[in-house]
């Protein structure tokens, strides 16, 4: 691991003294506080200082130090996983969105410890190579429902990541709080004809149906909090870290003709907004003198100090600009659950939109990209296959139990695609590796 995750780790798991961080708010009812199988009450230390801890800050703890969470580490986010020491994996980009969150949240009068835990889970679902291995597992998982990132979050949460039994004696997974589970719900709907998106499977359906009991047909505030500090860190991060590996070079956006090239790519991909309101803000945007620090990227220490402050302030704009706006309809009061909806200017979105077009033209679809994206589909179309063939032998014991308890062909492939998905992207090379080239 490079410098920068073992950073992130440290401050992570060395913490500041709590004091800074603010105690979890009062407004959360009983109903949002449940869990779906009941835990005994752990006892609490006969020491000075000792307390019992919130339901939410349990919810965090458990998925901090999940086997799910700690292989993000060497899963792809944009940038390949272990190309070099600087760009961000799927935990440090975890790691920065929690912290995002947590902000708005917490200036907003959500409880920080929910906001926080569903931006560090809601990537727990990704499979090897990013987008490119989910956009696979979906083709491959066609016969037992597909395949998506947000929905294996919650298959993730709540089955494969085992802490709490069932009396029956199945998997409640990490067994969170109706609150936090329902905050890494992007997506609160089952497949269907004309989404892409979409957050569970049909044989989650149960667990799905308690955690939205009671809810209206949206999302609750946290999981909007949670997905706006996604777009934000994605947004900007990406930028970040094309710039600094050369991909990104800002001067090709002084031709009029790729700007148009980009915000035509913009409005197909990401945004609402037409390209000719996109080129409007992207005009401003290059205009800005954060952004004009970096037109000529050196990799200097002035220009390493200056990218930094170009993340920086982005951030801080996309956030302060968000809390404002909300904050005018909704007044000063806290807001939470379904009381509120996050309110994010159309500018303001307009503008991470630019940004995630910036990383996907020069970045993700940049020249030498399509060949590396296939030969990673065709490993993972292996992979699955000779898994299927070979399973349950071939599984980690974790899986094979489920493949044996599966009662047709549908169930047991969905067993192999949970398996190939919780892989990281390096031990997907080295399982194919093995049990496909036989070396």
């Amino acid at each position: 691991m490079g410098v920068l995750l073992l950073t992130d780790l440290l401050k992570l798991f060395c913490p500041p003294p709590a004091a800074h961080y603010p105690r979890p708010i009062e407004g959360y009812t009983e109903h949002d506080r449940a869990r779906r199988v009941t835990e005994p009450v752990k006892p609490v230390p006969d020491l000075p200082g000792a307390g019992e801890r919130g339901p939410f800050e349990r919810d965090r703890a458990r998925v901090l130090h999940s086997a799910a969470f700690r292989r993000l580490a060497a899963k792809t986010q944009v940038h390949t996983a272990g190309e070099d020491d600087f760009p961000r994996t799927r935990l440090t980009h975890s790691l920065e969105v929690a912290q995002i969150a947590r902000e708005i949240g917490s200036r907003l009068g959500c409880d920080p410890d929910i906001v926080d835990t569903a931006g560090l889970a809601h990537d727990l679902g990704h499979p090897p190579f990013g987008h490119n291995g989910e956009a696979a597992l979906d083709a491959l998982a066609a016969d037992c429902g597909g395949f998506e990132g947000n929905a294996q979050t919650l298959r993730v949460l709540t089955r494969l990541e085992c802490k709490v039994i069932t009396p029956d004696g199945l998997s409640a997974g990490l067994n969170l709080t109706r609150a936090v589970l329902d905050a890494t719900i992007k997506y609160p709907w089952a497949r269907m004809p004309g989404r892409r998106k979409f957050g569970v499977y049909a044989d989650d359906r149960p667990v799905f149906d308690w955690v939205r009991s009671g809810a209206p047909d949206r999302t609750c505030l946290e999981a909007q909090v949670m997905d706006w500090a996604d777009d934000v860190a994605y947004s900007v991060h990406d930028v970040e870290d094309g710039v600094y590996a050369g991909h990104i070079v800002l001067t090709r956006l002084d031709d009029p003709d790729e700007q148009a090239a980009l915000c035509e790519q913009v409005a197909q991909v990401y945004s609402d907004e037409s390209a000719t309101d996109l080129g409007v803000v992207l005009e401003e945007l290059l205009a800005d003198p954060v952004l004009q620090a970096v037109r000529r990227y050196d990799s200097g220490r002035r220009a390493q100090a200056a990218l930094k402050s170009v993340a920086s302030v982005l951030i801080g704009r996309f956030v302060s600009e968000t809390v404002a706006a909300t904050r005018r309809r909704y007044g000063d009061g806290p807001l939470r659950r379904y009381g509120a909806q996050l309110v994010v200017p159309r500018h303001i979105r307009a503008a991470c939109a630019l940004l995630k077009g910036v990383a996907l033209r020069y970045v993700v679809l940049r020249p030498g990209a399509a060949e590396r994206y296939e030969q990673q589909r065709q490993l993972l179309r292996e992979l699955v296959a000779t898994l299927t063939e070979r399973a349950p032998q071939a599984l980690d014991p974790v899986f094979a139990p489920m493949w044996r308890e599966a009662t047709d062909d549908a169930q047991r492939l969905r067993v192999v695609i949970d398996q190939v998905a919780s892989l990281t992207d390096v031990s997907a090379v080295a399982w194919h590796r093995r049990l496909v080239a036989g070396t």
